[in-house]
Order: structure tokens, then C-alpha cells, then sequence
């Protein structure tokens, strides 16, 4: 049922309803409400589902580009970005989804702080910030380039990010690390 909540989502935004669900996922109204009793129990249970999601990671994940790249990857579609983007500004409206949100950021910062740390353990990232710095970097670049593309959908999300996002941990590589392995370090 979350998955059909997440499909609704992108084409209703905020005005969907839990009859919108329940017909997506093919069951009875009175399931859904007996499952998550609200639209906002539902909400509720989406963003925690992404906490979990986002806690668990992929156990190949070695860059952190990568790893936001693909963390905003079902959004990648302009013709739903819009819709997306208003269920953002109605959760943030809600104290509960907000508190729920930041706790998603907070993970999100952790995962990516490791595989900072771990490019810069590697000698990938020689002139990087301090991790966590780096990492909050990383993520509201993430962030920002994920709502503007919103607004103006040129080309693919996923690649505009890779190439934002690419663009700041070029500037964190030694010039040593430039010179001696480009098509590795192009991932980091």
C-alpha cells in the first residue's frame, strides 16, 4: 500500500485521498484507513518506511555522489516533480512529518558521512572538509538541485545531480588526484 500511496502521490500531490490509494492498490477503502487510520497516519508511515530504506543503504555503495544520486532517482521524472514538491511543502507544514523529515536528513547525513570519510580514508577526497561538513554539503546541493531541476526539468535529474554533485568533490581532490586516476575518482 505504500508503494500505491508513493505512485498517487506523484500524480495527485497533496490533494490525494485515501480512496485514491485504496483504488491504486487495489483494495477496500476501509483497508487503508484501518491500516494507517488517516491520510496522515499514512504520511506517517511513508516517511518512516523512508528512514528504514535510507538506514539500510546498499551494502556496494562506495561514493557518496552515488549514493545521492540514487537516493533521489524516483524522482526523476519532470512530469510528476511538481507534485512531489507540494507533498514537500504540506509535510513541512505538519509538525510530526517535519520532526519525521529531519530525522531522514539526519540519516541521509550519517550514510553519507561515512562514505566521505571512507573516499577520504582512501586518499579520494585529499581536500575535502571535515566529513560531516562535506556530507551536509553534499546533501543540500543534493537537495537544491533536486528542486530547481523541479521548477526547470532540463534533461535528466539523476544526471544533473551526478554533475553538481561531481562538480564540489572535484574540487576536493588533491592535484595528485587529479593527475593519477580521473575515471575512479569521476564516481567519488
Amino acid at each position: 500500500m505504500l508503494d500505491a500511496a508513493a505512485l498517487v502521490i506523484s500524480r495527485l500531490g497533496p490533494a490525494f485521498k485515501l480512496a485514491d490509494v485504496a483504488a491504486e492498490a487495489r483494495v477496500a477503502v476501509g483497508t487503508v484507513a484501518q491500516r494507517f487510520g488517516s491520510k496522515h497516519g499514512l504520511l506517517v508511515a511513508m516517511t518512516r518506511t523512508a528512514i528504514e530504506r535510507m538506514r539500510a543503504g546498499t551494502p556496494d555503495e562506495s561514493s557518496p555522489v552515488e549514493a545521492l544520486v540514487s537516493s533521489y532517482a524516483p524522482l526523476d521524472d519532470p512530469h510528476t516533480a511538481a507534485h512531489h514538491l507540494a507533498q514537500l511543502a504540506f509535510d513541512l507544514a505538519d509538525e510530526e512529518l517535519r520532526a519525521l523529515m529531519a530525522e531522514f536528513y539526519a540519516v541521509m547525513e550519517a550514510r553519507i558521512t561515512v562514505l566521505v570519510q571512507r573516499a577520504k580514508d582512501d586518499g579520494r577526497l585529499g581536500e575535502a572538509p571535515p566529513a560531516e561538513v562535506a556530507a551536509r554539503i553534499l546533501t543540500a546541493t543534493a537537495d537544491g538541485t533536486a528542486v530547481h531541476w523541479s521548477a526547470r526539468p532540463r534533461g535528466r535529474l539523476t544526471e544533473r545531480m551526478r554533475a553538481d554533485l561531481g562538480a564540489i568533490v572535484a574540487g576536493w581532490r588533491t592535484r595528485e588526484e587529479h593527475d593519477t586516476g580521473n575515471e575512479q575518482r569521476s564516481e567519488t
